[in-house]
């Protein structure tokens, strides 16, 4: 269960990045409600995992999912280039995200 709680929290975490950076700086108020409830979701969720897993182990998955999801997000809606170097960078991230997983 700890680790379907952590990964809700990593997806948790690219809505809130995204979110922030939509808030235009908290001037937007859609984007900042968004913020504020995604970042306290995900917060709570990685401590609750935190009780089951390593520290180290959790956070680099919360990390490592969300910033997988933020920047595939961004190149999917075309805020960020897409390239082969970007894709296979973002892919070998995920491939360690799961080695981190399976070495558990």
């Amino acid at each position: 269960m700890s680790w379907i709680v952590l990964i809700i929290s990593g997806v948790l975490e690219a809505v809130w990045a995204t979110a922030l950076g939509k808030s235009e700086g908290f001037t937007r108020l859609a984007p900042s409600i968004v913020f504020g409830v995604s970042v306290v979701a995900s917060m709570v969720g990685l401590a609750w995992a935190m009780r089951d897993l390593p520290t180290g182990t959790a956070y680099a998955v919360w990390v490592g999912i969300g910033a997988s999801l933020t920047v595939a997000y961004a190149m999917a809606t075309g805020t960020e280039p897409v390239s082969l170097a970007r894709v296979l960078l973002i892919l070998g991230l995920i491939g360690c995200i799961i080695g981190l997983k399976l070495v558990h």
